[in-house]
């Protein structure tokens, strides 16, 4: 394994496309995604928390500030480890990547703005750590590095190796659309030889598995039996559930109600175009006999994370029934 601490001092600067794009060029990077994956220095969340403690069990967890950069400790009141962090994944839920012995570790406790504090990680809980390092954080194989990069930071990986000395933190033009640096290149050059590929061209099914590479599609989930309420982050397997999902119809793919450029918008009353786009007095969808607007609040149902201190909008559209389980499949959701 690369010795990260040592690998990250060189960051690519981000695509000049706002030149052009000019609404989605300064809109995006304001975008969680944009802050997917940051370096410590530039991150926001340690900026407003210099100082944060937790203890469970026989362990106490520090993050603070030290100098330009941020120390994560464990200490069992006898010994302790102490390391920087390399990398901090995700813009509002925080969980850190370590190096520890040349190996790269996923910090057991991390970061939750619903209780503005330290947390053990969610999928980490059920952990029993017995030893210092243990308590650390969790070892993560390289299986996991790989596709963590891939979805987290923007030409992350090359010829199946992780760039990380030349990776672009964060979801950038790049990540989605291939081939943007080359076409920024080119323009520059007063030459429109490379164009990237329109993502507005593919169908519904289309746009769920391209998202799916990173927000896992309807195979990633049921190959991988990641059921259950966690599989509620997993949007594009969601809404693949729903009794009106049609692969060929864009009106319910997911660029139909949200614009990756920009944040995602939380007020359901918002989405209530998207909904009448296809239930319309006149077409075959029926209308709602209970309200005529709010949709989302009723139909995408709020679940919340397990372990992860959070609440997620659920992509499964369907009527609700009071009292019903977790619903996995069309068959016990309707």
């Amino acid at each position: 394994m690369v010795a990260l601490c040592a690998a990250v001092t060189a960051v690519a600067d981000s695509l000049p496309c706002a030149a052009c794009h000019d609404q989605q060029g300064h809109a995006q990077p304001q975008t969680s995604m944009a802050h997917a994956l940051e370096l410590p220095a530039a991150n926001l969340v340690l900026q407003a928390h210099p100082h944060l403690v937790y203890r469970h069990g026989a362990y106490t967890w520090t993050v603070e500030r030290h100098g330009d950069g941020y120390t994560y400790s464990v200490t069992d009141g006898s010994s302790t480890i102490s390391l920087p962090i390399v990398w901090a994944l995700g813009a509002k839920s925080q969980t850190w990547v370590l190096e520890y012995n040349g190996h790269l570790y996923e910090s057991l406790v991390s970061y939750f703005p619903r209780i503005d504090g330290l947390d053990l990680t969610m999928g980490d809980d059920r952990l029993q750590p017995a030893t210092l390092v243990e308590a650390m954080g969790r070892l993560l194989a390289n299986s996991e590095v790989r596709p963590c990069f891939q979805c987290h930071a923007t030409a992350a990986v090359a010829n199946d190796d992780i760039q990380f000395r030349s990776l672009v933190p964060g979801v950038q033009c790049e990540h989605c659309h291939t081939g943007a640096a080359q076409h920024a290149a080119d323009i520059a050059q007063g030459k429109l030889d490379s164009v990237p590929p329109k993502l507005g061209h593919l169908s519904a099914e289309g746009v769920a598995n391209f998202c799916g590479q990173c927000h896992r599609s309807f195979a990633d989930v049921t190959r991988g039996r990641m059921f259950g309420q966690v599989d509620v982050r997993f949007q594009p397997y969601r809404l693949s559930l729903s009794k009106c999902f049609d692969g060929s119809d864009k009106r319910i793919s997911c660029l139909a109600c949200h614009d990756p450029h920009r944040e995602v918008n939380h007020d359901d009353a918002s989405y209530d175009p998207k909904c009448a786009a296809c239930h319309q007095q006149s077409g075959k969808a029926r209308l709602c006999p209970v309200a005529k607007s709010g949709c989302a609040g009723c139909h995408m149902q709020k679940v919340q994370l397990p372990g992860g201190h959070s609440l997620f909008t659920d992509h499964f559209i369907r009527i609700p029934h009071s009292g019903e389980s977790y619903p996995d499949s069309p068959a016990t959701g309707q």
